[in-house]
């Protein structure tokens, strides 16, 4: 049951490619930006790593402004390729020393499948959050999710994965992170 199991030790959360011009013709817009934001808040408040790539930002724009003021600038990774596995997240996942890693971002079917696809294939277990990632039309993103699962990836949700990292009720991180929740 370890594969079906977050811990905040053995996790770590990467924010693949939700930047400002890809993120407005997106039709979840809304609801993966708000799960998005939960997920950083619950990684920061449970002490485990976050990083974020950014596709091209040239030309696609920096994060959406609502997820940006919350991360780490020297954890945000510019990319050409559409996988977020580049040589730059390798290192850092390699030095963080975690084998669980939470995957939030867009598209689905494009970034976030390669990455996960990427990730598989070095031994992380993945865990895609499947209410903070997206595609520009419904089938793409569905597409992507049965891709994801059939390789192997733990399809969750945001509820179901804070809720898992915080274990129990009535501790100081419970409270703050209900509190989004709601």
């Amino acid at each position: 049951m370890d594969q079906y199991t977050l811990t905040r030790e053995e996790s770590l959360l990467l924010v693949i490619d939700i930047q400002d011009r890809l993120a407005r013709v997106m039709e979840d817009r809304d609801q993966v930006v708000k799960n998005s934001l939960i997920l950083i808040r619950a990684a920061m408040e449970l002490g485990f790593p976050i990083l974020a790539t950014e596709q091209y930002p040239k030309g696609l724009g920096r994060t959406v402004p609502e997820l940006l003021e919350w991360l780490d600038e020297d954890w945000i990774f510019s990319k050409n390729s559409f996988t977020a596995c580049t040589d730059q997240v390798r290192e850092v996942l390699a030095a963080q020393r975690k084998r669980k890693i939470l995957i939030i971002g867009m598209e689905t079917h494009v970034c976030v499948f390669q990455t996960v696809r990427d990730l598989l294939k070095e031994s992380y277990q993945v865990f895609l959050v499947s209410d903070a990632v997206t595609s520009r039309n419904r089938f793409n993103y569905l597409n992507g999710l049965d891709l994801i699962r059939s390789m192997g990836a733990v399809i969750t949700n945001t509820e179901t994965a804070v809720f898992d990292l915080l274990k129990v009720s009535g501790t100081p991180e419970f409270k703050t992170l209900s509190q989004l929740i709601k």
